[in-house]
């Protein structure tokens, strides 16, 4: 199982992150709501810019010596999409049940862990952690 731990957190990450491009690259409604609350009159930079971002922070992790910069990227990502929930959001969103806040816990959790994992790869702070 510990050989598997890596894969199986980069996937769930990447897999989280990469099921919402649609819904902002295409302009979703829901998308659209969201991001508004959040950005006001620059929905539209955040909402492409954060899928841009998920999109590279998700590439990023596969990729074996810059797993550290997608965790990196995902947990500053997860941080900032958790922050606009206890802010902006609320935990609930659109009548989610909370998905959307629990699924950018989960993701921020494994992005943390890979960091962990990964630490050694970061440069000139990997080999003294």
């Amino acid at each position: 199982m510990k050989k598997y731990l890596p894969l199986i957190l980069k996937l769930i990450a990447a897999i989280i992150m990469l099921q919402t491009l649609f819904f902002k690259f295409s302009g979703a409604q829901e998308s659209i709501d969201l991001f508004t609350k959040l950005a006001g009159e620059n929905e539209a930079s955040m909402r492409i810019g954060t899928g841009v971002l998920e999109l590279i922070a998700s590439i990023l992790l596969f990729i074996p010596k810059k797993t550290w910069l997608g965790a990196i990227l995902t947990v500053g990502l997860m941080g900032g999409a958790i922050m606009g929930h206890l802010t902006k959001l609320g935990i609930e969103h659109n009548n989610d049940g909370g998905a959307l806040f629990i699924s950018a816990v989960i993701t921020l959790i494994a992005g943390i862990i890979l960091l962990i994992i990964n630490r050694k790869d970061i440069p000139f702070i990997g080999n003294k952690l």
